[in-house]
């Protein structure tokens, strides 16, 4: 017999590429994993995110006032799209994450630069995520600056060689040292979460179908809503393990500010966990094997690590990014949880974040449902 048989050698191709047509799934992995990685990467990543919902809390309204909320509409990095009456309602909107900076203009703003007294602009920065805020920050002064060089003419044009006619205060609420750890760490808990639970549960049950155990399970009474529960409440407790590891983690060698209630973040992430967990048994009803059980794991975890505002700011992606983001389980539970350790938020300002989480759940133990009595066929 030869060393090498170039017939032997081309029939083993041949058949490579035959199975290859044949794992359909795994073919569309092939392709659509490096389409996905292109279109994220190319179009949905912005490290410097503009047009930032910005809300104005003024007390005056003098022509310096005015100019200045005007150069702010000009910037790319601001959007105003509120304007408060109280000092409540500007502390209720940086905690709840609707708005990501608040500009303060005091009353007699206009009087005391006309007088040269240097008045104060307060701007309040939600600075849990530093990147979403840095660049802003830096463009707000010479906005106010390029506004004022307008409008200081005339018997004003005093002021104009000074140094800077207005104090600038930045309040970087959150995160004032503009600690990344602050934002990545309590974010790690959902990313590790969701990479994991959804992981093992679609390799779980896909290997039971692989061993022949799921016919047995299948030849039972036990219904498919029973099966569904029974296979995700012992992850549950998985899930809450690696959360402990994660929070002492947090506490003691990262030194993370815990502002809220940790076993508040304990009972909202049971939604999470269980909403990972459905996501992998569903998962489960397509593929045929673990390996195509991995590739629908990774395939969902891939969207949910770059369009959740973990990697990058999740006001920097584009419009149709941010709506796949808003879909996607993780994007809402990183809000809360950045609520909740770092700005101390409660259950009132985590619902508008819970109630997505849980449609999401129930939706795919839908489509599990669906879907669980045809995966034998």
């Amino acid at each position: 017999m030869s060393v090498f048989s170039f017939p032997r050698f081309a029939a083993v191709v041949a058949k490579e590429f035959v199975q290859m047509r044949r794992d359909r799934l795994t073919f569309a992995m092939i392709i659509g994993l490096p389409l996905i990685q292109l279109v994220l990467f190319g179009y949905a990543i912005n490290s410097d995110p503009r047009h930032l919902p910005t809300a104005v809390l003024s007390a005056d309204n003098s022509v310096f006032s005015r100019s200045i909320i005007s150069a702010m509409r000009t910037s790319s990095y601001f959007e105003i799209d509120e304007t408060l009456t109280s000092r409540e309602q500007a502390v209720r909107q940086l905690a709840l994450g609707r708005t990501q900076f608040v500009v303060t203009i005091p009353e007699n703003f206009g009087r005391d630069l006309a007088r040269g007294d240097r008045p104060t602009l307060l701007i309040e920065a939600d600075a849990t995520d530093p990147s979403a805020t840095s660049n802003a920050i830096s463009a707000m002064r010479e906005a106010v600056s390029q506004a004022l060089s307008r409008d200081l003419r005339g018997p004003l044009s005093d002021l104009a060689p000074t140094a800077f006619p207005v104090d600038i205060r930045i309040h970087a609420d959150y995160n004032p040292e503009a600690r990344t750890e602050y934002n990545i760490v309590p974010g790690l808990m959902g990313v590790i979460l969701t990479l994991t639970l959804v992981i093992i549960t679609a390799m779980a049950m896909t290997r039971e179908r692989e061993r022949g155990t799921m016919e047995n399970l299948l030849a039972t009474p036990i219904r498919p809503l029973e099966v569904m529960i029974g296979k995700i409440i012992p992850y549950i407790l998985v899930g809450y393990v690696q959360m402990l590891l994660i929070v002492g983690a947090a506490r003691f060698l990262f030194e993370v500010p815990f502002a809220g209630s940790v076993p508040l973040v304990f009972a909202v992430s049971v939604l999470f966990i269980a909403a990972n967990l459905a996501v992998g048994l569903t998962f489960s009803t397509v593929a045929r094997t673990q390996l195509q059980a991995m590739q629908l794991s990774i395939f969902f975890f891939l969207p949910s690590l770059l369009l959740s505002g973990f990697m990058f700011p999740f006001r920097g992606m584009p419009g149709w990014a941010q709506v796949i983001g808003q879909v996607l389980p993780l994007t809402h539970y990183l809000r809360i949880v950045r609520g909740i350790l770092l700005k101390g938020n409660g259950p009132s300002e985590i619902w508008s974040e819970a109630w997505p989480i849980a449609a999401f759940l129930v939706g795919v133990i839908l489509i599990g449902l669906t879907r669980y009595r045809r995966t034998l066929d």
